[in-house]
């Protein structure tokens, strides 16, 4: 009997506002997607968090035994920026400012995410499609919505048209918005515009002449329309209807939004049973931005060469430190937070290297069944790992009482805990049981920072001599010291 017969997930539904039972459309297989990156950057922190929420998911719905179809994408054209149809292609424009091709600037920023995701455990999705890879099937869907009624074409470029669209169908379903509300709260078109209405968007857009990344369509030479590559990828691979589709909550409006509108409009029904939304990651208690120096690139937690840090983290413990946030929460990114999350970490790693030398007794002191279906309870509440990883400190505490004699397991229960506490930690949460020795910290941290701090006595001596010597003689045995306004940091290398 699969895991799934036994355990009934709820999951908080983004188109009702409530949690749900889920309930698979076809037993046993789960149909998931989840909008994944536009490649023209190194992939940011918070769209991390994000995808990391959907790994998750992912291994869960893999351990209850779901045969899983997780499709990922990649959005490798058509997104503009801004999403009033306006502006430059994001990648078309990275590729002109660096004078390279765009294929260059996909190809670059697509082994970036991938090496990142990697660095954080993420298994890859069941299929990775690309923007430029569907074109076919986009314009194939345009035909359609246009041959339903549910869209026009102006000098080459194709829009949807939103309010034929509401006449039969509410555009705003997911966002809770009102079409009504939208119209009043937007400028009118200054003229130049070819859409009817400014709540229209773009299905095709006709290329200007400089416009690098461009196909034939039955309308022009140019590129789809940067919401039209999600419905294009998730009905070929996952169906007209499928289970869960995921991503970021900055996505839900309007790209989501019209997601819904667009696969409605060719199918006449509902294309998602269950719209799942993370929250955003901020840092120090501000938006994260480049702009205002608040800002943390994934790399430099792992090099610890950021002035918002004062050492470097390993992966596993910014992962444990994002998943003690449930998913739909805000994430506060702060140097102290990951320091607390390192000790728990290791405290957790700790107790499962010390299961193999727990001695057995004929009774045990806690009950282990009870503890594991907590564990389960935890995930089952719409994938609420804060709470799991809370369940998962009580069989630490239990382990240590163990070895501390204070209390007693039976073989047989040693054995679930053991098979229990590694599901969890690794299978499920994705961690690594890395040692600390590893990772740069404790008592090589210690060391390094008290040679910062003589240095930095040194240096206000003016002996600008040991100063150097101890910068030099630390970079020899492969320890950078990092100077910058806020103070010193080191990475290993």
């Amino acid at each position: 009997m699969p895991l799934y017969d036994t355990q009934t997930i709820k999951i908080y539904n983004s188109l009702s506002g409530e949690k749900e039972v889920f309930k698979p459309i076809n037993e046993g297989y789960v149909g998931m997607y989840v909008c994944g990156p536009t490649v023209y950057s190194n992939v940011h922190l918070g769209n991390v968090r994000t995808f990391m929420s959907f790994d998750v998911i992912f291994r869960y719905l893999k351990h209850l035994g779901y045969k899983v179809r997780y499709v990922r994408n990649i959005t490798d054209a058509g997104h503009l920026e801004n999403d009033a149809d306006e502006g430059e292609d994001r990648i078309a424009k990275k590729a002109r400012l660096e004078a390279i091709e765009p294929m260059e600037v996909v190809q670059r920023y697509t082994v970036d995410f991938h090496n990142i995701l990697n660095k954080f455990n993420f298994l890859p999705p069941s299929i990775e499609p690309t923007a430029t890879g569907h074109i076919i099937e986009q314009i194939e869907l345009i035909k359609t919505i246009i041959d339903n009624g549910m869209a026009y074409v102006v000098n080459g470029s194709v829009y949807f048209d939103v309010h034929k669209y509401n006449e039969s169908k509410p555009y705003g379903i997911l966002s809770k918005r009102k079409l009504e509300d939208l119209i009043h709260n937007t400028r009118a078109l200054d003229g130049q515009s070819d859409k009817r209405n400014p709540q229209d968007f773009a299905l095709w857009k006709k290329a200007e002449p400089q416009h690098i990344m461009r196909w034939p369509s039955p309308w022009s030479d140019g590129f789809p329309g940067w919401h039209l590559e999600c419905t294009a990828m998730s009905t070929k691979y996952l169906g007209e209807q499928f289970d869960i589709h995921g991503g970021g909550m900055d996505l839900k409006f309007p790209h989501h939004e019209c997601e819904i509108a667009q696969a409605e409009a060719c199918n006449d029904h509902s294309p998602v049973n269950y719209w799942l939304h993370a929250n955003m990651l901020i840092m120090n208690g501000k938006k994260m931005a480049k702009s205002t120096g608040n800002f943390i690139l994934p790399n430099e937690i792992f090099s610890g060469d950021n002035p918002h840090i004062t050492k470097a983290y390993a992966p596993s413990v910014a992962r444990f430190f994002m998943l003690q946030a449930h998913y739909r929460s805000i994430l506060d990114f702060t140097n102290n937070g990951l320091l607390a999350s390192e000790k728990g970490f290791f405290r957790l790693m700790d107790a499962i290297n010390l299961i193999e030398d727990l001695k057995t007794s004929d009774s045990s002191s806690f009950n282990v069944s009870e503890w594991k279906q907590k564990c389960y309870d935890a995930m089952n509440d719409d994938f609420n790992t804060p709470i799991l990883i809370a369940t998962l400190f009580d069989a630490v505490k239990f382990i240590n009482q163990i070895k501390d004699g204070s209390a007693t397991i039976t073989k047989e229960d040693l054995g679930l805990l053991k098979e229990t506490l590694e599901n969890f930690t690794f299978d499920i949460l994705g961690l690594v049981n890395v040692s600390k020795e590893s990772t740069g910290s404790d008592k090589l941290s210690g060391a390094v920072e008290i040679l910062i701090n003589l240095r930095k006595e040194a240096r206000q001596n003016k002996d600008f001599a040991l100063s150097d010597k101890i910068r030099d003689e630390l970079a020899e045995v492969g320890i950078q010291l990092n100077d910058s306004r806020e103070g010193t940091t080191f990475t290993t290398n």
